[in-house]
């Protein structure tokens, strides 16, 4: 049974929204705020900073806050066979300080680190990848039938024949039964805008972005296959009319599909999607069975723990916990993609001692990532019952766009006990009443803390006044995290 495919755009003016649903099940969000909107496909006219030969890079002025990152393998061929055609590896031969570059952003800046970019420049449209500085003539691989390859390829000629086309092409897969016009009418358009782009990087005198991918609504338009899509759905009525327009000059084929949505009630409401986002940002998911996954972000890596939970089988415990570990492969795999995970992911599944098992197991999460739009890669099953695997990451996790770490705990996941915290006090005091001349001492910290003290540490509180021989008073602050106290001296 073939999946029904739904995209919904939510418009507000700080922000967009869209969501893609199969069979009414949410499987994917992007959010775009208006102030933030990823870089990625940003083309900028940049300065080198620092040429760094011992990691084979450079570090790239490019106008933002932080300077991009640049690996010798994302040099433009022409620039090396310029200056390093005998050392293409030696960036220190190829690149110096101060020299002006074109780049393009290939990762988004992710934490504490810059943005990604490349000298190898792609520009997408509907059908097409062109790269200025490429002889490529490719054909996406989903496009297998090999007399359906060699027809896109020839047209691509045909076209050279009669117009000067520079550069390589690669044809998407939405490609596939394109005619000679359609094909021409976007190779022309590419080329015209890499044109503008090339003209206002003659006019830079600083580091600058030339050139800005489109907003999300449309970016949906010009990226998603469209072949399972049933409708598509925006609430904003402006924003349909662009979409609309957009769609009739580039993606013919949706402009049926596309439609304003105006209902009372907003649209992510009716689908459920507000409550699936928020669900999406807790780290327990519930399995039907009754189990659930542990999922944990962290800088360095995701780790994703699976756990029977209330889920008892009706066999014996091996079939449990094999029934568990295959439902889990589902839930990983659409969680991956709604949370949009990426880098370095541990998956600790529950240990299955039959091998034939562990095989069916591997073989379903190979196939549940089948469908992610995101190129994965997975390892076997180890003996720990682990499988390590990589997610292209190219923007932040949903989970980093819509959160920031808690200024209660900075992030740890945890706060220290009131108890831990009324010890830190008694110290405290110690401290200042060897330095200091008080009087009497006021604590101002939060309730719970106080509340600890003046009941399971009031003889802890007697003895400290009379070793100091002086009063100490406290006040309860509700405003105060757990963590936080203020020692005043009378």
């Amino acid at each position: 049974m073939s999946n029904e495919e739904k995209v919904l755009v939510n418009i507000t003016p700080n922000e967009t929204r869209v969501a893609w649903l199969e069979n009414g099940v949410l499987q994917e969000v992007w959010v775009e705020r208006t102030k933030k909107r990823g870089l990625v496909g940003n083309i900028y006219w940049g300065r080198v900073d620092r040429v760094l030969p011992g990691m084979q890079a450079a570090f790239v002025d490019i106008g933002l806050g932080r300077a991009a990152f640049l690996h010798v393998s994302d040099l433009s061929q022409a620039l090396i066979e310029k200056r390093a055609p005998n050392d293409p590896e030696d960036i220190s031969k190829i690149l110096y300080e101060s020299q002006k570059l074109m780049v393009q952003v290939v990762k988004d800046p992710l934490g504490t680190k810059g943005a990604r970019v490349t000298m190898q420049i792609s520009l997408p449209s509907r059908l097409l990848v062109y790269m200025p500085e490429e002889k490529t003539l490719g054909v996406s691989q989903k496009i297998d039938q090999s007399e359906e390859r060699d027809r896109l390829k020839e047209i691509i000629r045909q076209i050279q024949e009669t117009q000067a086309v520079e550069g390589g092409f690669i044809f998407r897969t939405v490609a596939e039964g394109a005619n000679f016009h359609e094909i021409r009418a976007d190779l022309t358009y590419l080329q015209r805008l890499w044109q503008g782009i090339v003209s206002k990087s003659t006019q830079a005198k600083k580091p600058k972005i030339i050139y800005e991918d489109l907003p999300l609504y449309l970016r949906i338009l010009r990226d998603i296959p469209n072949d399972g899509i049933e409708k598509i759905r925006v609430d904003s009525a402006e924003t349909f009319q662009k979409m609309q327009a957009f769609a009739k000059m580039y993606v013919l084929e949706v402009t049926d599909k596309l439609g304003h949505y105006k209902g009372d009630r907003p649209i992510f409401d009716l689908y459920n999607i507000e409550d699936e986002i928020q669900a999406a940002l807790e780290k327990r998911v519930m399995l039907k069975s009754g189990g659930y996954l542990i999922i944990d972000q962290t800088e360095a890596m995701t780790t994703i723990d699976v756990n029977t939970g209330g889920f008892v089988g009706h066999k014996n415990l091996e079939e449990t916990i094999y029934r568990t570990n295959l439902e889990a492969t589902q839930a990983i795999a659409r969680q991956l993609r709604l949370r949009n995970l990426g880098g370095i992911i541990i998956l600790d599944l529950i240990d299955m001692d039959d091998k034939e098992h562990r095989a069916h197991v591997y073989e379903a999460l190979g196939k549940a990532l089948a469908r992610d739009r995101v190129k994965t890669s997975i390892s076997e099953i180890s003996r720990l019952g682990l499988i390590e695997m990589t997610r292209k990451r190219t923007r932040e996790s949903l989970e980093r766009i819509l959160c920031q770490p808690c200024p209660m705990c900075n992030g740890r996941g945890v706060v220290r006990t009131a108890e831990t915290v009324a010890y830190e006090i008694f110290r405290e005091i110690t401290r200042m009443d060897k330095s200091f001349n008080a009087d009497k001492y006021r604590v101002i910290a939060a309730e719970s803390v106080v509340a600890r003290i003046m009941d399971e540490e009031s003889d802890a509180v007697a003895s400290l006044e009379a070793f100091l021989n002086k009063t100490i008073r406290f006040q309860a602050e509700s405003s105060y995290p757990p963590e936080y106290f203020d020692v005043v001296m009378m």
